[in-house]
């Protein structure tokens, strides 16, 4: 068993919570990051951007300074020395996985952090059927892309 990772993804964890709490508690507004992006580009309610955009920031300066103070993200690419790595599937699969998943966030009113973090802490039962539905979703996925078409294992 790996403590540090368990005791770091722990970590990781309780600061997501809190930040939704923290969103919730101060502007009444649930921590879903396809609702705040989509709300920032598309939506721009008037006086509504500027959270929204910290939001979003924080979300990409955090792991950068991170780095910039020596830690780690975990190796997420396979090799010791990448941070991220070269899409496995290409750039076009990588567009294209992105426009599904936009699509699937806009029809499901929701994306994992919307739903899976913030509705399953409010008891929302349209969140739990969802979230259900992204687990099984990416279980099935992975098995497909394994097992059938030859992924790495």
């Amino acid at each position: 068993m790996d403590i540090e990772a368990s005791l770091s993804g722990s970590v990781g964890g309780i600061l997501i919570g809190l930040s939704a709490i923290w969103l919730m508690g101060s502007l009444g507004r649930i921590s879903g990051i396809s609702g705040i992006l989509s709300g920032l580009l598309l939506e721009r309610p008037r006086g509504d951007s500027g959270w929204r955009l910290a939001f979003l920031l924080g979300l990409v300066s955090g792991p950068m300074v991170l780095m910039l103070l020596g830690g780690e993200l975990g190796n997420v690419a396979g090799a010791p020395n990448e941070v991220i790595g070269a899409p496995a599937g290409g750039v076009g699969l990588m567009v294209i996985a992105g426009l599904l998943v936009g699509v699937g966030t806009g029809i499901g009113s929701g994306c994992t952090s919307g739903h899976g973090v913030c509705g399953l802490a409010r008891l929302s039962p349209r969140s739990m059927v969802a979230t259900l539905v992204f687990v099984l979703v990416a279980m099935l996925t992975v098995f497909v892309s394994r097992h059938w078409l030859g992924g790495a294992s």
